[in-house]
C-alpha cells in the first residue's frame, strides 16, 4: 500500500524505499535460481518499528484515561467530576468503533479526492495481517491513528464542562469526527490532502488535533452559554492533585503521542522525544515566571497549564524543530497562552471553562507557525524542502490553520445547532444546579 503520508512528511519515504529495494534484490540473487522465476514478495516490516509503534499507539491511549480525565477532572466542581470522568471514558470507546466502521477509511481510505479518503477502506475492507504501512502493521497503524481521533474530541468538552447533557456530547462526538476530524486528518496527512500538497508540516497534530479541538471548543462555548453562577459561584478547580497528576501523565503519554508520529524508531522519533522533553519544560517555566510578574505568585494550575501549553505548541514542530528552537516555541506559546486565557478570555466574557481554546486553540495556532519559523536549519531545525523559504513555508502554515479554523467552525456551529434540535444541548437549571454527576449518572464521587 502507500507509505502514510505523516512517513513521508518525516522525510523518511526515500530511504525506505531504498532499504525496500535492497532488500528485493538481495533476495533476488539469493533466492531466484532462474531470471525467469517470479520474484517473491519481501516484507519491509521492522519488529523494532512494529514495537516501538505499539508502545506509542498505548501511550496516547494513556494520556486520554486517566490522563486528559484526571486533568480535567481536578479542574471542575466536585459535583460534576463523574460527569466529566464519563465523558472521557466513552467518548474513547464509542470513537474507537467508529474509527474502525468508517473513520479510517475517510481519513486513509485510499481515495484520491484532496478532502477525504472515500470509502474503500469502510469496516477495515481489505486490512489483513499482512497489510503493511511501512515498516508496520497496518493494524498497528490503525491503532496509532485510532487514539489520536479518540483523544482529539475528549479535549473539546472542556470548554462546556458541566453543563452539557450526556447525550448530547456522545451525539455530537460522533457527527463531528466524521465530518470535521476525518476529513482534516486526510487533508493534512494523507498523500492526497489538500493540505499536505500544499508543503504544510504538522508533525504530530497541530491543526488535525489541537486547532480542530480549540476552534470546536470556542464554537460550542459561545453557542451553549455560560454555565448558571458563572462570575457569581465558586467554580475554582476542587482538586489540584487530581490536575497535576493528569498533566503528568499527559507528558508521560505524549511521547507516544509526538516521537510515535515518525511511525518507526529512528533519528526522526528522538528529535521529537527530546523535543517533548526540552519545549514542554521551556513553557513550563515561562508560565511560572509570568505568572510571578503579573500576579506575585507561581500556580500550581499554572505549571500544569504551562505543561500543556508546551506540549501543545511542539507537537506540530517535534520533527522538524532543535531542542533549542523548541525550548523557545514551547515558551512563547507559554505566554501567548497564558495572556488569552488570564486576559482576552475575561475581557470578552466567554465561558471556556477549561481553557480549552486558550491553550489548545492558541497554542496551536502559535505552533503551526512556530514550526513554519524553527525549522529553519539556521535556527537548528531540520530545514525546509528545495525551494522553500522561511517565508513561503510560514505562509503555508497559515493557510492550513485558515482551513482548519473555517472547516471547523463553520461545520462545529452547524453540528451543535443539530444536537440541539434533536436531543437539546443543556440539562435544566436545576439539574446544572444539582451537578451532573448525579443528576446525569445517579452517583456522587465524594460521600461525606
Amino acid at each position: 500500500m502507500r507509505l502514510p503520508s505523516t512517513l513521508k512528511r518525516a522525510g523518511l519515504l526515500a530511504p525506505l524505499a531504498f532499504s525496500a529495494l535492497g532488500s528485493v534484490a538481495a533476495f533476488a540473487q539469493e533466492a531466484a535460481p532462474a531470471a525467469t522465476e517470479a520474484a517473491a514478495p519481501v516484507s519491509a516490516l521492522n519488529s523494532g518499528d512494529t514495537t516501538w509503534m505499539m508502545l506509542s499507539t498505548i501511550l496516547v491511549l494513556f494520556m486520554a484515561l486517566p490522563g486528559l480525565a484526571l486533568f480535567y477532572g481536578g479542574l471542575v466542581r466536585s459535583k460534576n467530576i463523574l460527569s466529566i470522568l464519563m465523558q472521557c471514558t466513552m467518548i474513547t470507546a464509542v470513537v474507537i468503533v467508529v474509527w474502525v466502521l468508517w473513520g479510517y477509511s475517510f481519513a486513509f481510505g485510499g481515495g484520491t479526492s484532496p478532502y477525504w479518503g472515500g470509502l474503500g477502506k469502510v469496516f477495515l475492507a481489505g486490512v489483513t495481517r499482512e497489510s503493511e504501512t511501512g515498516t508496520i502493521p497496518e493494524f498497528v497503524f490503525i491503532c496509532f491513528q485510532m487514539t489520536f481521533a479518540a483523544i482529539t474530541p475528549a479535549l473539546i468538552i472542556g470548554a462546556f464542562a458541566e453543563r452539557v447533557k450526556f447525550s448530547a456530547v456522545l451525539m455530537f462526538v460522533v457527527l463531528w469526527v466524521s465530518l470535521v476530524y476525518f476529513p482534516i486528518a486526510h487533508m493534512v496527512w494523507d498523500a492526497n490532502g489538500l493540505i499536505f500538497g500544499w508543503g504544510a508540516l504538522d508533525f504530530a497534530g497541530g491543526t488535525v488535533v489541537h486547532i480542530n479541538a480549540g476552534i470546536a471548543a470556542l464554537v460550542g462555548a459561545l453557542l451553549i452559554g455560560k454555565r448558571h453562577g458563572y462570575g457569581r459561584d465558586n467554580m475554582a478547580p476542587h482538586s489540584m492533585p487530581f490536575t497535576m497528576i493528569g498533566a503528568s501523565i499527559l507528558w508521560v503519554g505524549w511521547f507516544g503521542f509526538n516521537a510515535g508520529s515518525a511511525l518507526a524508531a529512528n533519528g526522526t522519533a528522538a528529535l521529537a522525544m527530546i523535543n517533548t522533553f526540552t519545549a514542554t519544560a521551556g513553557a513550563a517555566i515561562a508560565w511560572a515566571v509570568v505568572e510571578t510578574v503579573t500576579r506575585g505568585k507561581a500556580s500550581m494550575l499554572g505549571a500544569a497549564s504551562g505543561i500543556v501549553a508546551g506540549l501543545v505548541a511542539v507537537t506540530p514542530a517535534a520533527g522538524f524543530v532543535g531542542p533549542v528552537g523548541a525550548i523557545v516555541l514551547g515558551a512563547i506559546a507559554s505566554v501567548v497562552c497564558y495572556y488569552f486565557v488570564a486576559t482576552v478570555k475575561i475581557k470578552l466574557g466567554y465561558d471556556d471553562a477549561l481553557d480549552v481554546f486558550g491553550v489548545h486553540g492558541i497554542g496551536g495556532i502559535v505552533g503551526a507557525i512556530g514550526t513554519g519559523i524553527f525549522a529553519s536549519a539556521s535556527l537548528g531545525g531540520v530545514g525546509y524542502a528545495e525551494g522553500v523559504t522561511m517565508a513561503s513555508q510560514v505562509w503555508t502554515q497559515i493557510l492550513a490553520i485558515l482551513v482548519t479554523v473555517v472547516w471547523c467552525g463553520v461545520v462545529s456551529a452547524i453540528l451543535y445547532k443539530l444536537v440541539d434540535l434533536v436531543v437539546g444541548l443543556r440539562p435544566t437549571a436545576e439539574t446544572e444546579s444539582q451537578g451532573l454527576d448525579i443528576t446525569s449518572h445517579g452517583e456522587v464521587a465524594y460521600h461525606s
